[in-house]
């Protein structure tokens, strides 16, 4: 969302960074680019490591993110930081603001403000009055954040980057009731597909083996046999799940949800589907089971996962994860890490990479190694953003 600044000074835009972001970063460089006098968005990064190198090394890559931005034409950066202007009687990351002001002009872009928000005070690079010692942070008020963001409830938001990544809390009856269907729904699997067929296979395949009986006899819950039938038609069940209350989720709706994250073949369905559309969906299925038997997977799907493509309705995108976020803290935990990198991913769609990698980092606790979180790691660590992070959206 464009954001008009008014500020009649530093004070009062500062004041307005975290309406902007929807949170009060911390520990954090905060980019805002500007089309003319209108603000263009709010990038967030680390700090980088006072060294040179990495002061250089992240200045680079910071200026070139905002030059991918075809409208920006000028630029604000702000270090909020732990640091203290007394520890040095200056201004903190002096060496890392000047650095991307070096950048910027090298790039074309207008260079609008270099402020810095520190533990004792704060202060301008560009003004020639300001104390050595910064001036009172009781000149900001940085308590307000914008209304709620991407798959927040409402409200205002508060606390820093980090905050809204916690799990929702489940009971220990109702994991356990998820975990008791997730069990039934592998055996009913077992059952219709023939055994191991639910391994990583598309539903819908035909099974390598004939239908089995459970061993020994034992009843299959009817519910788990139906929750199997729903499977049938992976793009329904992911297009209906958008609908789903997440809040309460039945135990066999968790249990799919939990199944097919876990297997990527699958999980690739739902993450193209969700970030377009079912016809997408529709496509991804049927793609996939091409790819089985030996065909070329479409790039044009795969390069979904990297970010490019049609930018995703990120209403869309948000419902996909707080469904996605209640199927991981109800799953048991070994079965977690599918939908963790699914909260990853969808996190880093939107634009909440510091969410992105705690959910992926969670993932790999359990499972290292494990792909997609790894992938997202990546993404996060190098500040790779989606190509449509970069474009305006055209509601």
């Amino acid at each position: 969302m464009t954001t008009i600044v008014k500020a009649a000074g530093a004070a009062e835009f500062l004041s307005l960074v975290p309406r902007m972001l929807g949170y009060v970063p911390t520990r954090s460089l905060v980019m805002v680019p500007f089309a003319g006098s209108r603000s263009i968005g709010a990038m967030r990064f680390d700090l980088p490591d006072d060294d040179p190198e990495s002061v250089d090394r992240v200045a680079a890559t910071v200026i070139g993110t905002v030059c991918r931005l075809p409208e920006a034409d000028a630029v604000a950066a702000i270090a909020f930081t732990d640091a203290t202007f007394a520890g040095g009687n200056r201004m903190p990351h002096t060496g890392l603001l000047r650095a991307l002001e070096r950048r910027a002009d090298i790039c074309g872009l207008r260079w609008t403000d270099a402020l810095c928000v520190a533990q004792d005070a704060w202060g301008s690079l560009l003004d020639p009055h300001c104390p050595a010692g910064g001036r009172p942070l009781t000149d900001l008020d940085l308590s307000t954040a914008n209304e709620a963001g991407p798959g927040d409830d409402g409200g205002a938001a508060t606390g820093d980057q980090a905050s809204g990544a916690e799990l929702p809390r489940i009971g220990p009856a109702q994991s356990e009731r998820v975990a008791r269907a997730l069990v039934s729904l592998e055996r009913a699997v077992d059952v219709l597909c023939g055994p191991g067929g639910g391994a990583d296979a598309v539903p819908g395949s035909d099974p390598d083996d004939d239908d089995v009986a459970p061993a020994g006899g034992d009843r299959i819950d009817p519910a788990a046999l139906a929750a199997v039938c729903a499977l049938d038609d992976l793009p329904c069940l992911f297009e209906d799940a958008l609908d789903w209350d997440a809040d309460d989720l039945s135990p066999y709706d968790a249990a799919m949800l939990v199944w097919c994250l876990s297997r990527p073949s699958l999980r690739d369905i739902a993450l193209v589907q969700w970030s377009a559309t079912m016809t997408a969906g529709d496509e991804a299925f049927d793609a996939q089971l091409r790819w089985e038997s030996g065909e070329e997977y479409p790039t044009h799907l795969a390069m979904r996962m990297w970010g490019e493509g049609d930018q995703p309705d990120p209403g869309r995108l948000a419902r996909a994860l707080r469904l996605v976020r209640f199927a991981a803290a109800a799953a048991p935990r070994a079965s977690r890490p599918g939908p963790l990198a699914m909260c990853a991913w969808l996190s880093w769609a939107l634009g909440l990479s510091t969410h992105a990698d705690l959910y992926a980092e969670q993932a790999c606790a359990i499972e290292p190694e494990h792909g997609l979180s790894e992938i997202v790691r990546s993404f996060v660590h190098a500040g790779h953003l989606p190509d449509w992070a970069f474009r305006r959206s055209a509601r």
